[in-house]
């Protein structure tokens, strides 16, 4: 695979989504910079605003193995990676793997499930495989983690801990949709459900091959130090207890990655950075207290938007790639 396919595999993606989807177009491309940037990817937001059916969305527009799993207070973490039995006919032990082994798992409402079990998912997102009574078993590649929240004001939800939210990639919020966009759901929904309809368009394999790919879009030293920079500016502020690691760095740079190969480059610009900041950062931070911040905007997300106004952007390099894909 080359960029080219790579990039009609996103097309494909994007196009398949929009069947069932409306608007969210810049939702529906964090997620596929979270998927190529072979990251796991956490929706959160009031329920009913769609964030089961746009991962329901991409989960059948790929090809490979899907599992989805609904999570309870009662969901215990054997139910998520498999267990041994013991088989009475042949008098040994055998493992039944649990919904842990596919390509993408759709976790849905992850923070209604006990911290035990949230915690089961910590190796198999960090290192791809999980270890059974002793026995590491590895994960097929791709496998990719979409889970979804709702606030954690809610009833009946756990709030998930710093650990298993510093594994995910990105954490994006859907939000309400326009009035234009409200009717156009209704128009699409009030007589099928275009879900059921919804086929794969790219394989398990298109997508590992473009998760290659990502990884290597050239990024310059100076922007290398620009993403460092940011990372370092929110252990800095004075109003954050904890701020981001190396691990969060990291995660900016694949995520950033992950836009510049949707958006036909080779090379990450400081808006690349820049748009994927708040959903990469925003989540991995712990404050002192609660800041005074703009209706709708969390304070986790004000403090980002402050570290972006603070820290110097390094000018862009010229001729660093193929430039942007024609139209």
């Amino acid at each position: 695979m080359n960029m080219q396919d790579a990039m009609n595999a996103a097309d494909r993606l994007r196009q398949n989504i929009g069947k069932v989807v409306v608007g969210k177009e810049e939702v529906v491309e964090l997620l596929l910079a979270g998927l190529f940037g072979n990251g796991h990817v956490l929706l959160e937001d009031v329920p009913g605003t769609g964030k089961t059916l746009l991962a329901k969305a991409l989960s059948v527009s790929l090809g490979g193995e899907f599992r989805r799993v609904q999570f309870t207070p009662d969901l215990l973490p054997s139910d998520l990676s498999g267990i041994n039995f013991y088989n009475q006919k042949t008098g040994e032990f055998e493992f039944r793997a649990g919904p842990l082994f596919t390509h993408v798992l759709l976790a849905d409402e992850i923070n209604r499930a006990t911290p035990r079990t949230q915690s089961s998912l910590l190796e198999c997102m960090e290192e791809r495989q999980v270890t059974i009574d002793g026995v590491t078993r590895k994960l097929e590649s791709p496998f990719f983690v979409m889970a979804t929240q709702n606030p954690v004001d809610n009833q009946g939800t756990f709030p998930l801990p710093e650990a298993q939210l510093d594994r995910f990639l990105m954490r994006i919020s859907m939000g309400y949709p326009s009035l234009e966009e409200g009717v156009d759901i209704l128009l699409r929904f009030r007589e099928r459900n275009p879900l059921e309809e919804l086929a794969p368009v790219v394989t398990a394999a298109e997508i590992a091959e473009a998760q290659r790919l990502t990884a290597e879009i050239h990024v310059s030293r100076d922007l290398l130090a620009y993403i460092v920079r940011l990372a370092e500016a929110t252990r800095r502020n004075p109003g954050v207890r904890l701020g981001a690691s190396p691990r969060a760095a990291m995660a900016l740079l694949r995520a950033a990655q992950g836009l510049a190969l949707l958006s036909g480059r080779d090379f990450v610009t400081p808006d690349d950075i820049k748009l994927v900041a708040i959903p990469v950062l925003a989540h991995r931070l712990l404050l002192h207290h609660a800041l005074h911040v703009g209706v709708g905007e969390a304070p986790e997300s004000a403090v980002i938007r402050q570290v972006l106004g603070e820290v110097e952007v390094p000018a862009e390099e010229t001729g660093a790639g193929t430039g942007k894909r024609g139209g």
